[in-house]
């Protein structure tokens, strides 16, 4: 067989071996979408229709026409100011408890043997075996006024009348921190864990002391968990409404409470749509700019 023969073979076989490569391609992703079908079928029924609807709703007035009379009121209106304000600074103090009390536990933990940390850390779950409406009445039951804490506090002489605990800002962060604690100290207690211990040990050999190694080379390698962690309690901080309802009694109003009186109360559901599409929107830009941030601080993947 001569060579341009050889040549043209080996061509119509390269080519039918690159067209079976594409069948199977094809074939591989049709057999996915398949598989993933019916995950995204329930997310489209369970969350995008719902948004949708809502997205829509809240660009009709209350007779039924396009309006954006509802955006319009929440700029000229201050109680919605305030709202959001409310709520931001709730978020914000809720987390950074949560960062202050969260970190060392999460570092104490690491530090222990894997079959002990993994007995302390049931404590850590224990809260998510009890429903949220029992822990926050539970909460409301120690901070009243003739609650426990202010009977132990009046018994031992700590002070005459009783403390104003609850019903407040004050309350509500209790409540909030308490249940968004795990929240943190799950993600960061698996960052810390995986940190080698080795880099510890050379930064000591180096002649670091303790406390430089740790600030040195064990805080920035557990910043993804940390960041992880903090933008996953303020996002579940804005959206929350039990707690806030119950230990602020009224006197705390976040968004989400915002949106249950007036479905509840005024039966608006244009102004509610459009209170739940801002958060939404809101919630989505933290997240955003949490990775961007993230990714140029050299957070996830950057930092080893």
């Amino acid at each position: 067989m001569s060579a341009l023969g050889l040549s043209v073979a080996g061509e119509v076989v390269d080519d039918f071996h690159a067209a079976a490569l594409r069948r199977d391609h094809w074939r591989e992703r049709l057999g996915l979408a398949a598989l993933a079908a019916p995950a995204l079928l329930l997310v489209t029924v369970t969350v995008l229709l719902p948004v949708g609807w809502l997205f829509g709703l809240s660009f009709f007035d209350d007779a039924g026409a396009p309006s954006l009379e509802h955006y319009r009121r929440m700029l000229a209106e201050p109680s919605y100011g305030r709202t959001f304000r409310t709520t931001f600074e709730i978020s914000l103090a809720t987390t950074a408890i949560c960062i202050l009390l969260g970190y060392p536990l999460a570092y104490f933990l690491s530090q222990l043997p894997r079959r002990a940390a993994n007995l302390c850390m049931i404590a850590v779950l224990l809260p998510f075996w009890t429903s949220l409406l029992v822990r926050t009445y539970a909460w409301l039951v120690l901070l009243q006024r003739s609650g426990l804490i202010n009977t132990w506090g009046m018994q031992l002489g700590l002070w005459s009348e009783p403390l104003q605990l609850v019903h407040n800002v004050g309350g509500t962060l209790i409540g909030m921190v308490h249940i968004m604690l795990p929240f943190l100290v799950l993600p960061l207690y698996g960052t810390m864990r995986a940190i080698d211990r080795d880099m510890l040990r050379a930064a000591s050999s180096l002649g670091s002391t303790p406390a430089h190694g740790f600030w040195s080379v064990f805080f920035p390698l557990s910043l993804p968990g940390l960041a992880a962690g903090s933008a996953l309690v303020f996002v579940l901080c804005l959206g929350f409404y039990v707690t806030p309802a119950m230990l602020g009694g009224g006197k705390v109003t976040m968004v989400s409470n915002r949106i249950a009186n007036d479905i509840e109360l005024f039966f608006n559901w244009g102004a509610a749509s459009a209170l739940g599409v801002v958060l939404l929107v809101i919630t989505l830009v933290v997240l955003v700019l949490t990775a961007r941030l993230s990714r140029g601080a050299g957070l996830f993947g950057g930092g080893h």
